[in-house]
């Protein structure tokens, strides 16, 4: 390796069993054009002792299980360099990924960048291309389950896959790194959000490749989070103004959304996630506050939004057609006024 190669801290976050995760290790350590130090979290996995050890690595421990969010903030607080990475402990990045992604982060209009997260498969399949964001706050895989070769060059896209990006540290701060109440699940889409609405780009690195050895598992816990901080995204992310001028279609689709849950055997958690919200209207009014202090006055941000709901079938949550033409229709209609 060169004495010239940039420095990176890549931050790994390890819970439960991650059979993967020595391999996950491996492969950050066989990175190419880029010197690595792991940042290792410790959220609860037996795993993390047998790892092998190396002096380039830091194992952090909290005694208790962070979640993503917060064991990614106190990883970044610890990290040694300027540039910074996060890799799922379930993906196996190729060698030049790290080079290719910190490559776009020399350009001052550029806050983070993603990879392209893959499947295991021949031909290789696509996880993750970016993740479109829907204007009520739906994200999901970007070109899931398409082959490669179809998202295999570079471009702006709406959110960030949580499973293989990059940012600075500066911009990370000057974000406030991922919110903790999230705890798991829509904290990329928010800080993505959050970074077009702060004047700089998110883009997607084709070159930047992993495979993500990954499973939607189907806990109730995980369909709360998933509902939950999409909730705490769309009462914060607008203004007061485009919030009132979205209801009449996010009421609707609320409507859809428990009857969805109702099928599927999730309804509890889909209520509980109304009781938050209502239960929580001071950490929601604050966050706004906080947030749209530092938004550009732009609503350039907002164009990036979806109309549509194009979830994978992976989620088991059929959007008719009918209602996709009149949520587009009706986010064609008010999306000018957004912001």
């Amino acid at each position: 390796m060169s004495t010239s190669s940039p420095n990176v801290s890549v931050i790994l976050l390890a819970y439960l069993e991650e059979p993967l995760l020595q391999e996950c290790v491996d492969a950050v350590f066989s990175s190419e054009g880029v010197a690595v130090e792991l940042i290792l979290v410790d959220n609860g996995c037996p795993r993390v002792n047998e790892i092998r050890p190396d002096p380039r690595i830091q194992v952090l421990r909290p005694g208790f299980n962070t979640g993503f969010a917060g064991g990614c903030n106190r990883a970044v607080d610890v990290a040694s360099h300027e540039l910074l990475v996060f890799v799922n402990s379930d993906l196996i990045v190729s060698p030049q990924a790290f080079a290719r992604l910190i490559h776009h982060l020399a350009h001052d209009s550029v806050g983070l960048v993603t990879g392209a997260v893959q499947l295991p498969g021949h031909p290789t399949l696509t996880n993750a291309a970016g993740n479109p964001i829907h204007f009520l706050m739906f994200s999901w895989s970007g070109s899931y389950g398409e082959p490669y070769e179809q998202v295999g060059h570079p471009l702006d896209v709406t959110g960030i896959s949580g499973a293989l990006f990059a940012c600075t540290k500066n911009h990370w701060r000057a974000l406030g790194g991922f919110d903790e109440e999230y705890l798991a699940y829509a904290e990329d889409a928010d800080i993505s959000l959050r970074t077009w609405q702060s004047g700089h780009r998110v883009l997607y690195e084709s070159m930047a490749t992993g495979v993500h050895h990954y499973e939607f598992a189907r806990r109730s816990q995980k369909w709360f989070l998933l509902e939950r901080n999409r909730l705490i995204n769309f009462f914060t992310l607008y203004d007061a103004t485009s919030t009132v001028l979205l209801l009449p279609a996010f009421v609707i689709v609320e409507i859809g959304m428990f009857y969805a849950a109702i099928r599927a055997g999730w309804w509890r958690q889909k209520i509980e996630s109304w009781r938050w919200i209502a239960k929580n209207g001071s950490y929601l009014y604050e966050r706004r506050k906080r947030i749209h202090s530092f938004k550009e006055p732009s609503n350039e941000w907002a164009k990036r939004l979806r109309g549509s709901i194009d979830l994978p079938s992976k989620f088991e949550i059929h959007i008719p057609t009918l209602a996709n033409r009149f949520l587009d229709g009706y986010w064609k209609l008010v999306s000018r006024w957004i912001s």
